[in-house]
């Protein structure tokens, strides 16, 4: 026959059976929901480097242009200074 301990011990058993498997059925809902976020996160990560770069892009094309703007304007001043030399002699 079962005393009053088995069925408690019974009891105690089935009752934490039960609470560890919905917390793991949670924590694997948890999981997912990290992952999706992840997901998301590497998506906006990949989005703004895609902006920066287009950003980027424009940007040196000025820089490269002033820079040019300002050697052909060094050239030309190198040139008057030498002609202007030239017609003093």
């Amino acid at each position: 026959m079962i005393n009053s301990m088995q069925i408690l011990l019974i009891v105690v058993i089935t009752a934490l059976t039960i609470i560890l498997t919905v917390i793991g059925i949670q924590i694997f809902y948890i999981l997912k929901e990290v992952r999706r976020s992840f997901e998301k996160v590497n998506k906006i990560l990949e989005d703004a480097s895609q902006v920066s770069s287009s950003v980027v892009k424009p940007v040196t094309a000025l820089s490269n242009a002033l820079t040019g703007f300002s050697g052909l304007s060094s050239l030309t001043r190198f040139f008057f200074k030498h002609r202007s030399k030239n017609r003093e002699e």
